[in-house]
């Protein structure tokens, strides 16, 4: 039971952390009207909150925002964390 539920968040945390890297490549197309940029929004709108956090934090050096970078290596700590109580 417990190795169902730990693969159960090792893939949501594999999915949250796929998300955040599919926001940044869309970040450098630009915007226009159509699907794309909904799901642009989509997708935004399951990030954000968790990269705003670390944007505050950070500050983007050059105009490189590295806040995403920081928030995966922050998931990856925290799905190592969970997994080790859970297992």
């Amino acid at each position: 039971m417990n190795y169902t539920i730990a693969n159960i968040v090792a893939q949501l945390f594999r999915i949250y952390n796929i998300l955040i890297i599919i926001w940044c490549v869309l970040s450098w197309i630009p915007r226009g009207p159509g699907v794309l940029n909904d799901l642009r929004s989509a997708i935004g709108t399951l990030v954000e909150p968790w990269l705003g956090v670390f944007r505050r934090i950070i500050p983007s050096l050059g105009g490189i925002d590295f806040s995403p970078i920081v928030a995966i290596f922050a998931l990856e700590a925290i799905e190592r964390l969970l997994l080790a109580i859970l297992l």
